[in-house]
């Protein structure tokens, strides 16, 4: 069966609408809407007629935070899935992670001056992202697509005479998690391949990932995107096994951005023994 429990719309650095993504999730049993720090766009998501073709398509209301990493590790985006987006504790949340993004998007934009640029990206929403300044870049001729803006000017590790990246505030994730399940959610870690930076270059270290993983599940982490796009067979296997292992349940994300992401497509194949446990926990079947 076709799923996918990590989408982005244009209520944060996607470039397709949630009531779009709905029409475009045509034959899927699942799709979740995971915006950046903000549920915005889950109204239109959810209250969307579904056409006859999507008649059997559930909907599942969400949101991706970037958390504290954890000792020894650089990135945590946390999934929180099947939320209630009215709920008090994890809108102050996302009120305060707001703030933090201002914040950092200030020294952004500051830095981009220093370098004789008088950028002014346009936010979808309340949310402006990296990947907002990424396309202003390239189309205004600074870069020569959002891969390129990314490596000049907004990664960790772009060139010195270039960088402009500035890191943001972070909750803890243990704030983060009670937030999640205070709105009734569940709360499933992103792309693991990505929670250390040297990954990428050297391969992931399971053994680290295995024994970090073990430790969140004591502290209330409910999940594990095992399958995703970007990842190697081996990163498939592994994180798999990983999460069977510890008990999580196990999700499966695109990470689909639209024409932010061109090469990312819609949706993920799973086999219903794999999703099904993520399902019946978000008493969806």
């Amino acid at each position: 069966m076709k799923v996918d429990f990590h989408v982005h719309s244009t209520a944060s650095d996607g470039t397709f609408s949630p009531a779009e993504l709905v029409a475009k999730a045509q034959g899927f049993a699942a799709i979740a809407l995971t915006d950046h720090d903000n549920c915005d766009g889950v109204g239109e998501f959810s209250s969307r007629p579904p056409s006859t073709s999507t008649s059997s398509l559930r909907l599942i209301p969400g949101v991706e935070l970037s958390i504290e990493p954890g000792e020894g590790f650089d990135k945590f985006h946390l999934l929180g899935l099947g939320v209630d987006p009215e709920n008090p504790r994890l809108k102050a949340l996302l009120k305060s992670i707001l703030d933090g993004r201002n914040a950092r998007n200030r020294r952004i934009t500051e830095n981009f001056r220093r370098l004789g640029m008088d950028i002014r990206p346009e936010p979808h929403g309340e949310v402006l992202a990296r990947p907002h300044y990424a396309r202003w870049l390239m189309e205004h001729g600074y870069a020569r697509d959002i891969k390129d803006a990314f490596a000049k000017y907004l990664l960790p590790e772009s060139p010195d005479a270039t960088r402009c990246y500035e890191e943001r505030w972070h909750p803890t994730q243990e704030d983060a998690f009670a937030a999640i399940h205070a709105a009734g959610g569940l709360c499933v870690m992103a792309h693991p391949k990505y929670w250390r930076r040297d990954w990428k270059d050297i391969g992931c270290d399971f053994a680290a990932a295995e024994k970090e993983l073990a430790r969140l599940k004591e502290v209330g982490l409910d999940g594990v995107e095992a399958l995703y796009q970007a990842n190697t067979g081996e990163e498939n296997v592994e994180f798999v096994r990983i999460s069977t292992k510890l008990g999580y349940l196990k999700s499966a994300g695109s990470d689909f951005h639209g024409a932010n992401k061109p090469t990312i497509p819609l949706g993920m194949e799973v086999s219903e023994s794999y999703i099904k446990p993520l399902l019946e926990r978000l008493d969806l079947i």
